[in-house]
């Protein structure tokens, strides 16, 4: 199919502490999360200046995606549009359509099936579409691409280096904990992202030559009532320092880039907790600019660009589908009544 731009899609991130409180207003919009929450949640945020580093590693995938682009004889202008913060999506399909812009490829910034991590993001789409108004672009998503071999590859490769920064010594008994993002039950229940994301966390320990490692989840961000997906990273590095671990290796592969879950939860208070426990702690990067995952995104294009496309993939899921179902990863219950929160507000 023919197409005349390609849209990156992500969750967006304030860049000033000006910025905080009007973007956790956007992200917690039409949730039941008391007030008090939401400024606790800005305190993260404004210990790292009100800065979040996702908008600054969009801007870098999207130089390095312009080179891959280029080098692979794809001629598609790259825009980009966020969930919650400027860009704003509607803003950029505006300005696609003033470009003239007819048809586009996304990429959303996620790897997972989930309404948070997929669904959502499709509706954005639409949502932005609608703004937009009569001659707005058709915007078609990329499949979710967590067993695509190049993202495996990407955060195999980045595991295995934060492996090597432990003593040669402990590194044969060091644990490896692969986190991601919890969400409520009733969430994983109607998707397969608790499934994908253990499928990439055994994936990447075999490539290791590692029996399979656990998957942990961090930022819980629900009502204490609601049953969400555990453990919780800081549960677990309890638990394994109590069997008598002395070396961790922390990989997030439920993000693509180092997101405010990332530098507070796990560069912050696991390293912390860490510190406390005397467990050496090494978190191995996201996927961020690594060249496979810059050219796992270029395959996606090309793949929906050809006529005949080679579907990529590794492990026991087939390919992502095109086209979601209609009734794929619908969204959650939330609860009715206001109750305390914990944690980081969001999922990638």
């Amino acid at each position: 199919m023919n197409y005349d731009a390609f849209l990156l899609v992500s969750f967006g991130g304030p860049e000033r502490s000006e910025d905080v409180l009007p973007f956790l207003e956007n992200v917690l919009r039409g949730k039941n999360v008391p007030r008090e929450r939401l400024l606790a949640v800005a305190e993260h945020y404004y210990h790292f200046g009100g800065k979040s580093p996702i908008n600054d590693q969009n801007r870098a995938l999207i130089a390095a995606l312009k080179v891959e682009f280029v080098s692979h004889g794809i001629q598609l202008p790259i825009y980009w549009g966020n969930r919650n913060w400027h860009p704003m999506l509607a803003d950029t399909l505006r300005q696609m359509k003033a470009d003239g812009v007819q048809r586009a490829l996304a990429f959303a910034t996620s790897a997972y099936s989930s309404y948070s991590s997929c669904r959502q993001y499709r509706e954005n789409i639409a949502a932005a579409q609608t703004a937009a108004g009569d001659g707005s672009p058709v915007v078609d998503k990329l499949r979710v691409f967590h067993n695509h071999p190049l993202f495996v590859e990407a955060n195999f490769e980045h595991v295995r280096e934060a492996l090597g920064r432990i003593p040669a010594k402990c590194r044969a008994a060091a644990r490896i904990a692969y986190t991601a993002h919890s969400i409520p039950l009733s969430m994983a229940e109607s998707c397969n992202y608790q499934r994908q994301l253990l499928e990439v966390a055994q994936l990447v320990s075999s490539a290791l030559g590692r029996p399979p490692d656990p998957l942990v989840f961090q930022s819980r961000s629900g009502p204490a009532s609601q049953p969400w997906l555990e453990p919780d990273i800081l549960d677990h590095l309890r638990t394994i320092h109590a069997e008598g671990a002395t070396d961790v290796v922390i990989a997030p592969i439920g993000f693509v880039s180092d997101h405010m879950e990332v530098l507070f939860d796990l560069d912050t208070q696991a390293a912390n907790l860490c510190k406390e426990l005397g467990l050496n702690m090494q978190r191995a990067a996201t996927a961020g600019t690594h060249p496979k995952f810059v050219g796992m995104v270029r395959e996606l294009v090309q793949e929906r660009m050809s006529d005949s496309p080679e579907r990529a993939v590794v492990g026991a899921f087939p390919a992502n589908p095109d086209i979601c179902l209609v009734d794929c990863c619908p969204a959650p219950v939330r609860p009715a009544v206001p109750v305390p929160q914990q944690a980081t507000a969001g999922v990638r």
